[in-house]
């Protein structure tokens, strides 16, 4: 007598093995990536490569950085709903910022001196997060549940704080006479640097003990990633939860900030060989960084949980300005480096056009589909200058 092994059965076997692939493959990806760059450095990167060959070495490394990226979030939106909001969107955020500041620091001290990278690439965050991601998740939310609301005082303190560092960090060194160009004397760079980190300190503050209901949802929902991480840590304590994601997620940050060292070499070969736009290499740094914490925020948009998406997005731009202004200061003074920090006139018209329009269309609180349509334009606009300037 034959024993017959229930179909259902097998189907649940697949199920959890299909499971444990999916998470197991990008982390050998990564790890792996990481090992074969660190014992094979000097042939995978050297500059004899022909430009097939090295174009090859950079989609290699991209798409690795961008895994690696991907799982240090996905470990630390688990963290967010084991440690709840707003100190999940918190931990999401500066990871995400860590790992920019790191990506910046790496490309300034590889190749020739840059004084316009850090600038650039700031820029091109606001840019992207402020028009192309909140334009797309205002769009994507308005089609689908027509319009979404959010706590209007939980944005309007995320936009306060946004406008001042901008303005102060990326417009106001234009104006100053201390020194010549777009750049700061040392007592305005160091005052430039308390200012930032003392106001990121007072927000961070405030959002997670006497104004944390300025962040939560208007109308609280569990989202479907707060039930997969509760039915995947069931039967397990929360202490260790939180140790084994907490290890993970620093496991895999220290590869992926290593990864992104590799990548910097590579991407200043590629722009010297291809004669790329400057402006390009900002842009692709900056889409290296946003790409893991742009797909939770259009994935919280879509599950109609607006104020999610826009802490998210908000809180990015927000550690870009107040994280990476002091660390690139700090990069430039020790490696004795110039550092332009101010937009040159032409490209004071975007951001000052972006930050008014977020003002208005963030200030009734309630979303549609035309204020989405609205920053997408902003976005295709700013891509437009960068090819046609």
């Amino acid at each position: 007598m034959k024993f017959a092994f229930p179909a259902r059965a097998w189907g649940e076997i697949l199920l959890v093995v299909s499971r444990r692939t999916r998470g197991v493959l990008p982390l050998l990806f990564v790890l792996g990536t990481a090992a074969a760059f660190f014992a094979f450095h000097g042939q995978l990167l050297s500059t004899r490569l022909v430009p097939v060959a090295s174009l090859v070495v950079f989609v290699w490394l991209f798409a690795a950085t961008v895994t690696g990226a991907l799982r240090v979030v996905g470990h630390a939106d688990e963290l967010a709903v084991l440690l709840g909001e707003p100190s999940g969107t918190l931990i999401l955020t500066l990871s995400v910022g860590s790992i920019e500041i790191m990506i910046i620091g790496a490309v300034m001290l590889t190749g020739d001196a840059n004084p316009t990278l850090a600038r650039n690439t700031m820029f091109s965050v606001v840019m992207i997060m402020m028009n192309g991601l909140v334009g797309l998740a205002l769009l994507l939310g308005g089609l689908r549940y027509r319009e979404q609301e959010y706590n209007l005082r939980g944005v309007s303190a995320y936009l306060g704080v946004i406008v001042v560092l901008a303005v102060v960090g990326l417009i106001l060194p234009n104006y100053t006479i201390t020194t010549l160009g777009p750049t700061l004397s040392r007592g305005q760079q160091v005052f430039l640097i308390s200012m930032c980190l003392s106001l990121y300190a007072v927000f961070l503050l405030l959002q997670t003990t006497r104004h944390r209901s300025d962040f939560a949802e208007v109308s609280p929902l569990a989202g479907p990633v707060a039930d997969s991480v509760q039915a995947v840590e069931q039967g397990r304590s929360r202490a260790t939860a939180v140790l084994r994601h907490t290890g993970w997620m620093m496991l895999l940050l220290v590869a992926t900030v290593l990864l992104a060292e590799d990548l910097a070499v590579n991407l200043n070969t590629a722009i010297e060989v291809f004669g790329l736009p400057e402006a390009l290499r900002a842009l692709l740094i900056a889409v290296l960084v946003l790409v893991p914490e742009s797909v939770a925020a259009i994935h919280a948009a879509r599950a109609n949980q607006i104020q999610r998406s826009m802490n998210l997005l908000f809180g990015s731009v927000l550690a870009t300005l107040a994280m990476t202004i002091p660390a690139v200061i700090i990069v430039a003074m020790a490696g004795h480096t110039t550092l332009e920090l101010g937009l040159p006139p032409e490209g004071q018209v975007m951001p000052a056009l972006t930050l008014f329009a977020a003002a208005l269309t963030f200030g009734s609180g309630r979303t549609n589909v035309l204020q989405g349509v609205v920053h997408l334009s902003l976005f295709l606009a700013y891509l437009l200058l960068i090819f046609i300037p």
